[in-house]
């Protein structure tokens, strides 16, 4: 019998553990090629006017869409975009953010999360975030807080909502706004609540890569009936319709933008929003098979979930201790790599070392962006974290047994990876 022990390491000309490709991710079926035929059918691929009157709320298409997605996370509104990046920045300028302001935000998430401040002349402040959920420490979070500070943009990394009750605490005693990006955690709940749903302004995606899609969208989510208005005009061209409709809170502050989201793509999320169990369920299925076989593996680390809440696995990140597993991450990446099973190495890198928050703008001051500033993501990028992409329903057996075989495979002779060079190939030994 064949052992795991006995099998070379495909990277040193070994028969790889996964032995089919993995088959790509499609959420699409019938129902959404038949809900965008029957748009294109009708002739109007958009409905809206940047005027005042019914049309500046959108095509029944997306007016359906925002009814039902209201309805399936309890919220009072929601409020279409043709992308969750103009989601985010329609967020913050509803929440009044203008220059001289400063934002807390996360410096361990994809750019949009930090860049929508600075749309709005107002300066990113990034707190740390936790080592073991990835999201925003509370504690770092209350430390960046200054009088200056208008909102924080939380972001529930990978598909777990951070730790929202203690961050909102803060920001109610300050008098502070909460923007939740939950672009990765559709369907994730938080002490019986829906991810999206816990701050002032919730934001959701509907981009390709993620649980349930129409190619490019975003939906903003509140229960705040002025802050749902705002959103609609930042959308549509708002200042040129707030004398006409009598919009009296601050409309001087409203600055529209077109990002309305078309009528096929609302009809395409209209069907997906439906799946969105069916879609999220098997992901959670996996991600248990997944940490059962890998938990034991010396020094690897799987996705800490908290007890009160779910996790719905956008992608699946791990850690390594490298004293512990007595091989370094790239070593193990490019083993595993060769094994079929492709790994991304540390999520990605902190926001604030971008080229762009090392130049001066106007608002910046004497606020610094140096390496240092926080130490766990720094740590988590440069030597912690990877994942092994995107799980989703179909990624079942045999790829699931492979994969962890894979994994398994690399840490039986993980000690042999010491003779690889970071380019992958064996160290030339000299004498």
């Amino acid at each position: 019998m064949t052992t795991i022990a006995s099998q070379e390491l495909a990277i040193f000309g070994g028969s790889p553990a996964v032995r089919t490709p993995v088959p790509d991710y499609c959420s699409l079926g019938v129902e959404e090629v038949e809900a965008a035929r029957a748009v294109a059918a009708t002739g109007r691929l958009s409905a809206y006017f940047g005027s005042w009157g019914e049309n500046f709320f959108g095509g029944p298409a997306v007016q359906a869409l925002e009814k039902a997605w209201a309805a399936r996370f309890s919220a009072t509104h929601a409020v279409s975009m043709n992308s969750a990046t103009s989601g985010l920045i329609a967020a913050v300028g509803a929440c009044g953010v203008g220059p001289g302001d400063e934002v807390v935000v996360s410096p361990f998430t994809m750019s949009a999360s930090a860049t929508c401040v600075r749309v709005f002349g107002a300066t990113p402040v990034f707190a740390d975030v936790q080592p073991d959920t990835f999201n925003l420490d509370p504690a770092s979070v209350g430390a960046c807080i200054t009088d200056r500070t208008r909102a924080i943009v939380v972001v529930d990394l990978a598909g777990q909502a951070a730790d929202m009750d203690e961050i909102m605490r803060i920001a109610r005693q300050r008098g502070v706004r909460v923007i939740e990006d939950a672009s990765q955690a559709p369907g994730a709940t938080y002490k019986g609540r829906w991810a999206g749903t816990l701050a002032d302004i919730g934001v959701f995606s509907l981009n390709c890569h993620k649980t349930i899609q129409c190619g490019e969208g975003g939906i903003c989510c509140t229960d705040d009936d002025d802050l749902a208005t705002r959103l609609q005009l930042i959308r549509n061209h708002g200042e040129a319709v707030v004398e006409e409709m009598g919009y009296t809170n601050r409309p001087e502050t409203i600055v529209g933008f077109n990002f309305r989201m078309g009528e096929i793509e609302a009809a395409i999320a209209f069907e997906q929003l439906k799946k969105l169990d069916a879609l999220t369920r098997p992901r959670q299925a996996m991600a248990a098979a997944l940490d059962a076989r890998l938990g034991p593996l010396p020094g690897l680390i799987v996705p800490a979930v908290r007890p009160d809440r779910t996790h719905v696995y956008y992608v699946h990140m791990l850690r390594i201790d490298e004293h512990v597993a007595g091989v370094s991450r790239r070593q193990v990446v490019r083993a595993l790599a060769a094994e079929g099973v492709t790994c991304f190495e540390g999520y990605c890198k902190p926001l604030y070392l971008q080229p762009l928050y090392q130049a001066d703008w106007p608002g910046k001051g004497t606020r610094t962006y140096a390496a240092g500033l926080c130490p766990v993501a720094e740590q988590l990028y440069e030597r912690e974290l990877f994942f092994h992409g995107y799980l989703y329903e179909s990624l079942r057996d045999p790829w699931l047994d492979q994969i962890c075989l894979a994994f398994e495979k690399v840490w039986a002779h993980r000690s042999q990876l010491a003779a690889l060079d970071d380019d992958g190939s064996r160290a030339v030994r000299r004498a």
